[in-house]
């Protein structure tokens, strides 16, 4: 090899080149450490509605490493994102010594199994509120069906004034409503909606006496052509036919 000039020349070359790049390496690792790159700001797209400014505060206190162009904006993201009432968060950089931090809050729709909170979206969360919300009723990984049926029912319930204060699903998969007036409907786990679209059709029809606020127990609509209506009146039931 040593008898070997252009195989030596190459050698000497990529030695030289190896040398080059460590040193620029080196130089630009300390120039991007100087303290003029220092994080000076982090700043926050909008003004948090329900996420905590001092948990903010200590986020940035305590989980931001580096400086303008060291920290690492996943992880920074992350850190955001373990905060109560935070659902996505975007960070990006401005130069030369700012962070901007995006902040896309949850927004409660309803209780989940009375131990989490469910947003517009159909996902679980955990956080706590003071706000008077429906409750969901439902097995792992049905929050979503659970918030779609909640849409579609209250549609149905809209000519009848009422709201939904809590819709379950079973783990046979049936659905149950119970309204805001107390009174409960059992729709069974087929048709869900067209039953509930024939009941809220008949009471439009003629008064049953089903709006009386406490007076019904429950109504279960698991039948072909008509439901039955139980009282709270010990050992009153009413069945009543829905004529096609």
């Amino acid at each position: 090899m040593w008898d070997k000039p252009r195989e030596l020349n190459t050698l000497s070359g990529a030695l030289f080149a190896i040398s080059v790049a460590l040193a620029l390496y080196g130089v630009l690792n300390h120039v991007l450490r100087l303290p003029v790159f220092a994080l000076r700001a982090v700043q926050l797209s909008a003004a948090p509605q329900r996420v905590d400014a001092e948990q903010i505060a200590a986020v940035v206190r305590n989980e931001l490493r580096g400086n303008f162009f060291t920290v690492n904006l996943e992880e920074t993201q992350q850190a955001f994102e373990k905060l109560p009432w935070v659902r996505k968060v975007s960070v990006r950089r401005l130069f030369p010594w700012r962070l901007e931090v995006s902040m896309e809050e949850h927004e409660a729709l309803a209780s989940w199994n009375g131990v989490g909170l469910v947003n517009t979206h159909g996902e679980v969360f955990t956080a706590t509120t003071n706000q008077i919300l429906p409750g969901f009723i439902g097995q792992p990984d049905t929050s979503g069906e659970v918030t779609r049926m909640y849409a579609a029912f209250s549609s149905h319930l809209a000519p009848l004034e009422q709201q939904i204060s809590q819709i379950s699903l079973s783990p046979r998969h049936a659905w149950q409503l119970r309204l805001s007036n107390g009174m409960l409907l059992k729709l069974g786990r087929e048709q869900a909606q067209q039953r509930l679209a024939r009941f809220v059709a008949a009471q439009g029809a003629e008064d049953r006496g089903l709006r009386t606020e406490g007076a019904v127990a429950y109504v279960d609509l698991r039948y072909r052509n008509g439901f039955a209506v139980m009282y709270n009146q010990p050992g009153k039931v009413q069945v009543m036919e829905i004529k096609a």
